[in-house]
C-alpha cells in the first residue's frame, strides 16, 4: 500500500473537526514567542553544540562526591539500619529491643511508640501541593502491609553494629490474611488493607472496602455507539506488564543532622529537594524555614528518588540520638522495600473501518499499587493520556482505570510514569489491527497519527478543564518514521537461510510530555562576578542527566559568554530558588526556561553597563563572544571589564544579577519512533535482536550528545522491561528477587547495536525551541518488539517480559 497523502487522511471538516476548530480559540496555533528564542543554526554560539558534561571526568575517575562521601565530615556520625516486616500483612503487637540496646556501640533503637517517631499520616510521593496521592503512610508502621514495611530502626557506631542489633530485635505480629492478586483484592470478601481512619487525603473514586485507591474514567464522543456501527471491525487485545526496578547505581542515602544554628539539615540523594522539605515539615510539625535539604551529586534517580523514602526514618533516629545519622539502603532493600514500576493489566479495544480509519478507541488499565498509594492514581492516568494522544482525530475515545492495593511492594514514579505500559497496550494493539486488516502497520499508523497543528484534547480526557488541551505546534513524528525506516532497513529485510529462523521488523510511535501542564514551577538566579564569570543558582535537579551543563549552555547563549564561564549551583533549599524538582520530563522545558529568563534579566544590566562604557545607546548593543558590542560601530567591551566596573566603579556600583521563574499550562509532547529488528527461532522460541533504532523529536537539542545519551539509556531501560527483569514473590509475599543477578538486567554485551537519530523541530514555547527527551525513549521497545515478533512468526506477544518460552508457547498455540 502506498503512503497516504494529505488528501487521503481524515480532515477536520467532520462534526468532530468542527469541535476542534471551535476549541482552537482557546489553544491557538500562534504563540507569542520571544524574539531571541528562534535562532538559525549558524547563529548559535552554545546551542546544539557538544559541550562536555561538567561532571563527566569526575564521575569516570571516581572523584565525584555522592551523599555517602560526605560522611567523613561528621566524626560523631551514627549509622542507621531499618528493621523491616517479615510478614505480608499484620499488626505489630510487640517489639523487644532489649538485646539490641544492650550491645556495645548501639546508640538507640526507635519503634512506632517512641516520641521521636511521629504518628502522622503522609504520602512519600514528591509531588506538587495539594498532593495528588493519599496520605496513607507512617514513618514506622504498626499496621504492616507488605514484606519490607519498616517497623523499627537502629542507630549505632558503625553500620555493622547497627545491622547486628537490627537482627537481635524481636517483633511480634498479629497476622492477617493477605492478598497478592489485584482481581482478588477487589472482591467484597478480600482482606482489607486500609480502614477508613488509616487514610487522609483520599483520591477520587477511592473505595477502601474494595482495596481501591482510585477509580477514574473519561470519554470523548460516544464509544459504545461507535462500536455498534455496521461498517467497523472491532479488535480487542489483553496485555499485562510486571514490576520493574529502577536499579539506581547509588542506593537511597541520606545524612540528617542539626547545624550550628539549630536548623535541621539533610544531605540527601533526591530528585525533589523542595517537596522533601515541605513533607518533612508536615510529618515532624516543624516550620519549613527550619529545614534545609541539600542535594549533592545523585547517582541516578529514574523516579525512585521522587520520593521521601528514607529521610523521615533518618530524621527520627537523629532526634533520638542527637548526633548526625547516615541511612543508606542496601541493594536488597532497593529491590523489595523501596519503589518499583507499577504492574498493570490492560484491555485495549478499537473499532476500525475497512480503509483503516479508527472510529473508536477504548482502553482500560488496572494498576497494582501494592501496599501504599504513592503516585498510584497519577501514574495510572498517564497510561492513557500519553499514548492515546498519538491518535488525536479519533472521534470516540474512552479511558478508564482502577488502582488497587495488594500486600506487595508499592509502585511509584518511574521513568516514563505510566507511559511505557500505555504505549505497550496502544502500539502493539494498533499493529495487530493493521495486520488483521491487511494494511502495512506503518501506513496504518501514519494514516491516523498526530501531526503539527492538531489539537490534542485526548490528553485532557480525565480533566474537566479544557485549558490544558495541547495545540501541537511542533511535530517531527513523520520524519522520525521516515528516517527510522531507512536506518532499520524496513523495506529490505533479508531472511536467514535456515528454515527455522525468521526475521521481522517492528515499529512503535512514542510521545511523552514536557512537564505537567499547569503544575510546575522553576526558578533561577544569576550573579555576575567581577571577572566576568557568573554563578547560576537553580532549583532544577541534575540526577546525572547533564542538566547542569544544559543550564550553563542556555545561560551562556543569552549572555554571550562560554558555558564554562558559568558556575552552576543547584538544589540546596537554603541557597537556590524554588523548583518542583526533576521529574515529568520538565527540567529542560521548565527549569531551562527559568534559566533563560534569569539570563535575559542579567543581560539587560550587561547592556546598561556596556552602554555606559561604550557611550552608545543600549538599543545598538548585543552580547556575544564574551563581549558587549555595538552593532552600529563595532566597538566592544569585554564582560570582565564590565564586571570590574560594575563592582568597583567610582560613581555607581552594583552586582549584576538576574532572576527568572517559569510556570505554564503548556506541556508540548516530544515524539519518537522506535524500531526493532529481530530474528526468531520458530523451533525454540529464542529470539535475537539484531538492531535498535530510535528517532526522536525533542525540538532543538541543546546538547545533542547528552540527548543521544538519554535516548540510549532510555532504550536500555526499555529493553530490560521488554525482555528481562520483573520481581518475583513466593505465595506468602516474600521477595525472591533481591539482587542484580536474579533480576537479569541486560549487560552491555547483551545489547544489540543501537542507532539514535535526532530530528530537529522548533517548539515555540520551549527555551530556544527545546522540548523534553528524558522519558520518551523508555516507551518504545516492548510494543516494537512485540510487533517485530509478529512480523517474523505471526504471533502476538502481550505479556512482559517477552521470553523464549512464551514465544514458543505462542507459536505452538498458533499451530494447534
Amino acid at each position: 500500500m502506498s503512503k497516504p497523502t494529505e488528501r487521503d487522511r481524515p480532515d477536520d471538516t467532520t462534526e468532530e473537526g468542527e469541535r476542534r476548530v471551535a476549541d482552537s480559540e482557546q489553544s491557538p496555533m500562534e504563540w507569542d514567542e520571544p524574539e531571541n528564542n528562534r535562532k538559525p543554526s549558524d547563529e548559535r554560539e552554545n546551542l546544539t553544540t557538544d559541550v562536555e558534561k561538567d561532571d563527566a571526568r569526575k564521575i569516570v575517575t571516581g572523584e565525584a562526591q555522592y551523599t555517602a562521601d560526605y560522611s567523613r565530615q561528621f566524626p560523631d556520625l551514627a549509622h542507621g539500619t531499618v528493621v523491616r516486616s517479615d510478614v505480608a500483612h499484620g499488626i505489630v503487637t510487640d517489639i523487644n529491643t532489649s538485646k539490641a540496646e544492650s550491645m556495645d556501640g548501639v546508640y538507640a533503637v526507635v519503634t512506632p511508640w517512641d516520641d521521636a517517631v511521629p504518628n502522622t499520616l503522609y504520602s512519600s510521593s514528591g509531588q506538587s501541593y495539594p498532593e495528588p496521592s493519599p496520605w496513607d503512610m507512617r514513618v514506622l508502621r504498626r499496621h504492616v502491609r507488605f514484606v519490607g514495611d519498616p517497623v523499627a530502626a537502629v542507630a549505632a557506631e558503625t553500620g555493622e553494629i547497627a545491622d547486628r542489633a537490627a537482627r537481635a530485635i524481636e517483633v511480634e505480629y498479629e497476622e492477617r490474611d493477605a492478598v497478592f492478586d489485584v482481581e482478588r483484592a477487589m472482591e467484597p470478601d478480600a482482606p482489607r488493607l486500609f480502614e477508613d481512619d488509616e487514610v487522609e487525603n483520599a483520591q477520587s473514586g477511592a473505595e477502601y472496602e474494595r482495596n481501591l485507591e482510585s477509580h477514574f474514567e473519561g470519554e470523548i464522543g460516544d464509544v459504545e455507539q461507535a462500536f455498534e456501527r455496521d461498517d467497523v471491525h472491532v479488535h480487542e487485545t489483553e496485555l499485562d506488564t510486571p514490576y520493574q526496578s529502577h536499579c539506581v547505581p547509588e542506593p537511597h542515602t541520606t545524612i540528617a543532622y542539626t547545624d550550628e544554628d539549630d536548623r535541621y539539615t539533610f544531605i540527601t540523594a533526591t530528585q525533589v529537594p523542595n517537596h522533601t522539605r515541605r513533607q518533612l515539615a508536615h510529618v515532624f510539625d516543624v516550620p519549613i524555614r527550619d529545614i534545609r535539604v541539600d542535594k549533592p551529586r545523585v547517582g541516578a534517580g529514574f523516579g525512585a528518588k521522587q520520593e521521601m523514602a528514607i529521610e523521615p526514618i533518618a530524621f527520627a533516629l537523629h532526634l533520638e540520638v542527637d548526633r548526625p545519622v547516615k541511612l543508606e539502603m542496601t541493594r536488597q532493600e532497593e529491590f523489595y522495600a523501596l519503589r518499583s514500576r507499577h504492574p498493570m493489566d490492560m484491555t485495549m479495544r478499537s473499532a476500525v473501518t475497512e480503509d483503516g480509519t479508527i472510529v473508536a478507541m477504548d482502553l482500560y488499565a488496572r494498576s497494582n499499587a501494592g501496599a501504599y498509594g504513592t503516585h498510584g492514581m497519577t501514574v495510572a492516568t498517564n497510561v492513557g493520556t500519553k499514548a492515546l494522544p498519538l491518535y488525536p482525530r479519533v472521534p470516540n475515545i474512552r479511558f478508564e482505570g482502577d488502582v488497587v492495593h495488594t500486600n506487595l511492594p508499592m509502585g511509584a514514579a518511574m521513568r516514563g510514569y505510566g507511559a511505557p505500559q500505555g504505549h505497550f497496550a496502544v502500539e502493539a494493539h494498533m499493529d495487530e489491527v493493521a495486520r488483521d486488516l491487511g494494511i502495512d502497520p506503518i501506513e496504518f499508523k501514519r494514516q491516523n497519527a498526530i501531526r503539527k497543528g492538531d489539537l490534542d484534547d485526548v490528553s485532557t480526557i480525565l480533566k474537566d478543564d479544557d485549558r490544558f488541551a495541547r495545540r501541537i505546534r511542533s511535530c517531527g513524528l513523520e520524519e522520525c518514521i521516515e528516517r527510522g525506516m531507512d536506518a532499520i532497513g524496513w523495506d529490505d529485510v533479508e531472511q536467514p537461510e535456515e528454515d527455522n529462523l525468521h526475521r521481522g521488523v517492528g515499529m512503535a510511535m512514542c510521545a511523552q510530555g514536557s512537564g505537567v501542564a499547569g503544575k510546575e514551577l522553576g526558578a533561577a538566579k544569576l550573579m555576575m562576578n567581577e571577572d566576568g564569570s557568573f554563578h547560576l543558582h537553580v532549583g532544577g535537579v541534575d540526577t546525572g542527566t547533564g542538566n547542569d551543563t544544559m543550564f550553563s549552555q542556555v545561560a551562556a547563549e543569552v549572555l554571550g559568554c562560554r558555558p564554562d564561564d558559568i558556575v552552576v549551583k543547584s538544589s540546596d533549599t537554603d541557597i537556590t530558588p524554588f523548583d518542583y524538582g526533576s521529574y515529568a520530563s520538565s527540567t529542560t522545558y521548565i527549569s531551562g526556561t527559568a534559566v533563560k529568563k534569569a539570563a535575559e534579566d542579567a543581560k539587560d544590566r550587561l547592556l546598561y553597563w556596556g552602554s555606559k562604557l561604550l557611550e552608545e545607546p543600549e538599543a545598538n548593543l548585543e552580547t556575544g563572544n564574551g563581549e558587549v558590542y555595538s552593532e552600529e560601530t563595532d566597538a566592544s567591551v569585554d564582560l570582565e571589564e564590565i564586571g570590574y566596573e560594575a563592582t568597583y566603579g567610582h560613581d555607581e556600583r552594583e552586582q549584576i544579577m538576574g532572576d527568572g521563574h517559569h510556570s505554564t499550562d503548556e506541556s508540548p509532547p516530544p515524539f519518537g519512533a522506535q524500531f526493532v529488528d529481530v530474528t526468531v527461532d520458530e523451533e525454540t522460541g529464542e529470539f535475537e535482536l539484531n538492531k535498535l533504532v530510535y528517532a526522536a523529536d525533542c525540538g532543538v537539542a541543546i546538547n545533542p550528545p547528552l540527548a543521544e545519551g538519554q535516548v540510549e539509556g532510555g532504550q536500555h531501560m526499555s529493553l530490560e522491561y521488554a525482555t528481562s527483569g520483573g520481581l518475583e514473590f513466593d505465595d506468602e509475599g516474600n521477595p525472591q528477587t533481591t539482587g542484580f543477578r536474579q533480576y537479569g538486567m541486560p549487560r552491555t554485551t547483551d545489547h544489540p547495536p543501537m542507532e539514535t537519530i535526532l530530528v530537529e523541530t522548533h517548539e515555540p514555547t520551549g527555551p530556544f525551541g527545546a522540548k523534553s527527551i528524558g522519558e520518551l525513549p523508555t516507551n518504545g521497545i516492548p510494543p516494537a518488539l512485540s510487533n517485530a515478533i509478529s512480523d517474523a512468526v505471526g504471533v502476538r506477544m502481550t505479556s512482559l517480559p517477552i521470553t523464549a518460552t512464551d514465544v514458543k508457547a505462542a507459536i505452538e498455540r498458533r499451530e494447534a
